[in-house]
């Protein structure tokens, strides 16, 4: 579902919603989609658990809430934000953007409902210079990783089917293991 809304009546939703459904703010519109299916929560592991393993000092947080000052300031319920340890120990519900070092998003639902991942979000991200944007397409059986953000977009990509590995960009600079995807 979406609809044009302000920042105060997103607020009022967001309180009223139920724990079985994320509600989001992209670019002006509210998006309440299911809470992740286990399929999203080991995929989410996979990769923090090999961040873990290659860059020690940063950890994959889930289901985070960052502020994303873009067009009608957003409000996003991220799968995964990786920054270093301790980073949001004293953030607010609604984070700042200014530390994470890359937003993790995972697709669910219908397919349309993965344009908002592939489209909306990764724009917005762009837009807020979240450094890099790691997309696992469980539609696609494929994931793309996006960085270097200028101007409201990002300037490099690089996609890899599950199975793969995929590079990915400097801090990180290590080959993401994908063949637990399959």
């Amino acid at each position: 579902m979406d609809a044009d809304v302000t920042l105060a009546e997103f607020e009022v939703l967001e309180r009223a919603s139920s724990e079985e459904v994320d509600v989001e703010l992209i670019n002006g519109r509210i998006y309440v989609v299911p809470v992740p299916d286990g399929e999203h929560v080991e995929f989410t592991s996979i990769v923090g658990d090999q961040i873990r393993d290659h860059c020690p000092e940063w950890r994959l947080f889930s289901e985070v809430g960052v502020r994303i000052p873009a067009y009608r300031e957003s409000r996003a319920r991220v799968d995964g934000a990786i920054a270093p340890r301790g980073y949001f120990r004293d953030q607010p519900s609604w984070s700042d953007p200014a530390g994470i070092l890359m937003i993790v998003e995972i697709t669910s639902g219908r397919e349309r409902d993965a344009e908002v991942d592939r489209v909306e979000k990764r724009d917005a991200y762009a837009q807020a210079h979240i450094p890099a944007y790691l997309l696992i397409d469980r539609h696609r059986a494929d994931m793309t990783v996006y960085w270097e953000p200028a101007d409201g977009e990002y300037r490099h990509t690089a996609t890899a089917k599950f199975g793969a590995a995929l590079r990915l960009p400097k801090p990180f600079e290590f080959d993401l293991d994908t063949s637990e995807f399959l």
